[in-house]
């Protein structure tokens, strides 16, 4: 079948908000499935974006506090549809996990250990497991396009996982070390390693490697002071809303955490968990890893793990009294949320306009293609992390094999990442398949 040779036309509005709220809905995987969901629809399919624009925007997003799946599509939804392409992109993917998120979450505050609820996560960890995989896979195909660009990969993956040095640092080194090595050898370091970084050709896209610069994309000194003076006000408006001392407190706290989440959720679950749990007494230490589990098998950033925590602490505390634990619970996952995922619009909106003038040129996308190929090794940790967590869920880092192999998860872990991988199978397949596995696996064992 041969590629095809004219752009696709321009989605309208309405066209691109189904699309958003459709990806709310199967972002499954955390950022490194999300990414791979994104890429496959947007640059392969529909077009809407090329290979080389994608990166670059992805690239930016790497480098910002926040979940930068979710960042990169307010991003794709700015350049299509201005600003409010933008908000509608960046809210669709992730109301659907909040309200997800607060219904599962309710189930487990007023129902306990439902065996039924456990099933299916026994089946979408492992899942989860496969697609994080599979996504360092693909973004690893594209971004490592030479023996340098593998290299520094190589490196990002021992720093984080062997010498444990955060994840901003390693972006700061990756950057470093692109901006130099764009200046000694230019080719190895052009966006996605050259000509060709993707082993596709997907034919022309909407927007394109030489689509000239939208005029809303140009950057505009007005619009960025609107812009956030704007954030600022619904920031302090929102603030003023909480009269409860606990929410206010979680306004406070989540703003704080949105400002340290570089290197996604799992960077930041220290932080949260010492604030859930010890400082503020929202919830316990158990809770906080059932949470865990929780955002890991919904769509959504992983980071909606503040969702849950904001559940839990609101429904404990009784904000609303003991008869509307159900709204108390809702109203603190939506401040949870609100205010973590605040600044990732103003990050985006405010400096994606500066971003989109440098995606041409080398002294500027040699250190994000530098980054990118960090991340790649950084993905690689993150699926080990998973793995190791599913496959041996009783071990601790002093004994990381301890506490029994689960041969089971394994075994649908491997079939997931092959029915990915060579059968090219949908991912919500995929997860609907394990799932039902997880089920049929709890009521006969």
């Amino acid at each position: 079948m041969s590629e095809p040779t004219q752009r696709p036309p321009h989605p309208s509005f309405w066209e691109a908000f189904v699309y958003w709220l459709k990806l709310g809905f199967i972002s499954f995987g955390g950022p490194a499935g999300q990414i791979a969901i994104m890429h496959q629809e947007l640059v392969e399919k529909r077009r809407w974006i090329s290979e080389h624009r994608f990166l670059h925007a992805l690239n930016y997003c790497m480098v910002l506090p926040g979940p930068e799946a979710q960042q990169l599509a307010i991003y794709i939804g700015w350049l299509l549809h201005r600003t409010w392409g933008g908000i509608v992109a960046g809210t669709l993917f992730v109301l659907p996990s909040l309200f997800i998120l607060s219904a599962l979450t309710y189930v487990y505050l007023a129902f306990g250990d439902v065996t039924f609820v456990q099933g299916l996560f026994n089946g979408i960890k492992p899942a989860v497991v496969a697609i994080v995989v599979f996504a360092a896979w693909r973004i690893g195909s594209r971004a490592l396009k030479n023996n340098l660009l593998w290299a520094l990969a190589a490196l990002s993956f021992i720093a984080i996982f062997a010498l444990k040095i955060p994840f901003p640092y390693i972006v700061l080194g990756a950057g470093v070390l692109g901006f130099l090595g764009g200046k000694v050898w230019p080719d190895k370091f052009k966006v996605g390693g050259g000509h060709g970084a993707s082993d596709k050709d997907y034919g022309p896209a909407l927007i394109d490697d030489d689509t000239p610069p939208l005029a809303h994309t140009r950057f505009r000194p007005g619009y960025l002071v609107v812009l956030l003076l704007v954030a600022l006000v619904l920031w302090a408006l929102a603030m003023q809303t909480l009269g409860h001392p606990v929410l206010a407190d979680m306004g406070e706290f989540f703003t704080k955490a949105a400002l340290v989440t570089f290197g996604g959720a799992y960077a930041v679950l220290p932080y949260v968990y010492q604030g859930g749990v010890e400082t503020y007494g929202w919830l316990t230490g158990t809770q906080m890893i059932d949470g865990l589990a929780l955002g890991e098998t919904t769509p959504g950033p992983l980071i909606m793990v503040v969702a849950f925590v904001g559940f839990v602490g609101a429904w404990t505390k009784e904000v609303f009294g003991p008869e509307a634990l159900l709204l108390a619970g809702f109203a603190g996952a939506s401040v949870a949320t609100f205010f973590t995922f605040l600044p990732s619009f103003v990050f985006i909106l405010a400096g994606a306009p500066l971003v989109e003038s440098t995606h041409g040129d080398l002294k500027f996308t040699a250190p994000l293609t530098g980054i990118t190929a960090a991340v790649v090794g950084v993905i690689l940790n993150l699926a080990i992390f998973f793995g190791w967590h599913v496959i041996w869920p009783r071990a601790t880092e002093a004994a990381p094999f301890s506490g029994g192999f689960e041969w089971f998860y394994a075994l649908i872990s491997v079939a997931a990442f092959v029915a990915l991988w060579k059968y090219k199978q949908d991912i919500m397949k995929v997860i609907a398949a394990c799932a039902a596995v997880g089920l049929v696996h709890i009521y006969v064992a």
